[in-house]
């Protein structure tokens, strides 16, 4: 009876899985991570966002000067950067209506100061890796009002504004059989095709989204370099610290047996 119960309940956790894996959608791809500590990758990153992001997503929680850390001038801010505000010092935030927004979009556009340390999820990715799979999966689809879709966020409110760097594309599907169920079939995503050529090649656009996640990345915490270099420097310490507290432990109890 035991034995019953307990194939039971794996069959029921094995199912249970597939279901959650179904439902969780696409898998994430990686975004390459030494972009955070390029500054060059990170002055393109802000300046993709000043012109692409900041038009209805604010920033409100960062202000332009933080940005003299990307070995960017005030100077060179001010000509290059700022859009909506004429001091250095303000927030990014955006002149946009709330109600507007939600009219056009069907809802308000988020902030996007810590966006890429919100959307981490356990078993999926980091943030930046949702990011990075998100800016590189629209296609169009005639049936929304804004003429796109997402294939990581299905019926997505807000269009491609990065489409005439990219192209546009359409969506490749196809129905195939549940392995767990022959008389069901479910939809697969297949890959895009291309309908028309954008500004740039596909290599050329995966390096400027991988740009502008790792801006947004060091946006949500500017101090993870630092805090990380000092991590380094701290676990030294306590290494060499431990070994001198080893040694001194020995010659306090060498005579104590």
């Amino acid at each position: 009876m035991m034995k019953k119960f307990f194939l039971m309940l794996c069959a029921v956790l094995a199912l249970s899985s597939v279901a959650r894996a179904a439902e969780e959608g696409p898998v994430w791809d990686r975004f390459p991570t030494h972009k955070v500590t390029d500054t060059a990758a990170l002055q393109n990153g802000a300046k993709l966002f000043v012109n692409y992001c900041l038009n209805c997503h604010a920033a409100s929680y960062m202000r332009y000067n933080r940005m003299r850390e990307l070995d960017l001038s005030e100077e060179q801010i001010k000509a290059n950067l700022m859009f909506a505000t004429d001091k250095v010092g303000d927030t990014m935030k955006v002149a946009i209506d709330p109600v507007h927004a939600k009219e056009w979009f069907g809802a308000t556009p988020p902030d996007l100061t810590v966006v890429a340390r919100s959307r981490a999820a356990a078993g999926k990715g980091s943030g930046a890796d949702y990011l990075y799979t998100y800016l590189r999966s629209y296609y169009r689809d005639d049936t929304k009002l804004t003429g796109w879709n997402n294939i990581v966020f299905p019926s997505v409110g807000m269009p491609h504004v990065l489409w005439e760097l990219q192209g546009q594309r359409a969506a490749v599907f196809a129905n195939e059989k549940d392995p767990h169920d022959p008389s069901r079939t479910h939809t697969v995503h297949k890959g895009y095709t291309q309908v028309t050529q954008g500004s740039m090649t596909s290599a050329e656009y995966d390096n400027a989204v991988a740009d502008l996640v790792a801006f947004l990345t060091w946006m949500g915490e500017p101090q993870l370099n630092q805090r990380v270099r000092l991590g380094v420097w701290v676990l030294v310490f306590l290494g060499l610290f431990m070994v001198v507290a080893w040694r001194m432990n020995a010659a306090f109890w060498k005579d104590i047996k």
